[in-house]
């Protein structure tokens, strides 16, 4: 008894952590990627986590030893999730609100759901079709509008952000069977360091311009600490802490809290407009998420958050 406080005030900083800090990292990636490009800032971000992961890995007397196979998995993982999911989803940041990406990414169940049906000839049960004709409608009335249509690029942005929904779909069923250090914490820390390293050689691919952090301006350097320290280490850690201290279906709250919080935090500090037809838009599609999450499907929780 004398533990529950204790416990209690853990789960609730956790959830806090899983929802405003997950759900602020699309205000934090665009303000960030007005002044970096996408590859760079994404790949500083993961490799300079992975380093952190690792000291304090160490710290806590876990082992860092790895197979081949484990490793290449990583390799691959970090690829799927970070390098092509968490690059392009900020690449696409650059040309859609932030607001609207958290919408357009929120239905990541819906094509997990479908994946899992093309690939592995899953049978899609009655509540789960209902959710994604829901989702259906809801990305057609968010994408759909003549106003987002209008902005330069924005087609472009959104294509971003539905191959970054691909790819960490496709991440996230491979992962379900691939063989993967048993420690998340270690795990974690080898897909951010191969994200991270991946994401530098696509940078430079793309021949993006790299500078030196001290030339970054106050708030940009600010952004990045934040995205390091709490988007990818503290979120993550309480991500696989409310695992195991609650119940999954409990954990994928996060699924409709990010994109409002999101939406919320780009009004505010960047005073995107928030549309009639996206508020509808929004009902509708997180709607279409919670029909496919009563499913409990437990692939949708073993994958990172952006």
């Amino acid at each position: 008894m004398e533990h529950r406080p204790k416990n209690t005030f853990l789960i609730v900083a956790a959830f806090f952590a899983i929802y405003v800090i997950w759900g602020s990292t699309y205000l934090l990636n665009k303000i960030a990627v007005s002044e970096l490009p996408p590859f760079m800032l994404a790949g500083v971000r993961f490799f300079t986590a992975s380093l952190i992961i690792f000291a304090i890995a160490k710290v806590l007397g876990r082992s860092l030893a790895i197979t081949k196979r484990q490793f290449l998995n990583a390799t691959f993982v970090g690829f799927l999730f970070l390098s092509l999911g968490n690059g392009l989803a900020v690449w696409a940041l650059k040309y859609v609100d932030s607001g609207f990406a958290a919408l357009e990414i929120s239905a990541q169940p819906l094509v997990i759901l479908v994946l899992m049906w093309m690939l592995q000839g899953k049978k899609i049960q009655p509540m789960s079709m209902l959710g994604v004709v829901f989702g259906m409608i809801g990305i057609y009335l968010l994408v759909g509008q003549k106003e987002l249509l209008s902005q330069e690029n924005a087609i472009l942005g959104m294509i971003m952000i539905f191959g970054c929904m691909l790819s960490w779909g496709y991440g996230s069923l491979f992962v379900a069977k691939a063989d993967l250090p048993k420690n998340y914490f270690v795990n974690t820390g080898y897909q951010m360091l191969m994200g991270g390293v991946l994401l530098g050689m696509m940078s430079v691919l793309f021949g993006e311009a790299w500078s030196n952090p001290i030339r970054w301006s106050a708030e940009v350097q600010l952004v990045m600490l934040l995205l390091i320290f709490f988007g990818s280490i503290i979120a993550f850690t309480s991500f696989n802490f409310l695992l195991k201290s609650v119940s999954p279906e409990k954990v994928a709250t996060s699924t409709y809290v990010n994109p409002i919080v999101a939406l919320v935090l780009g009004w505010y500090f960047l005073e995107e407009e928030i549309t009639m037809q996206s508020g509808i838009a929004a009902i509708v599609l997180l709607t279409g998420v919670y029909f496919i999450n009563t499913k409990k499907k437990l692939i949708l929780f073993k994958r990172f958050k952006r």
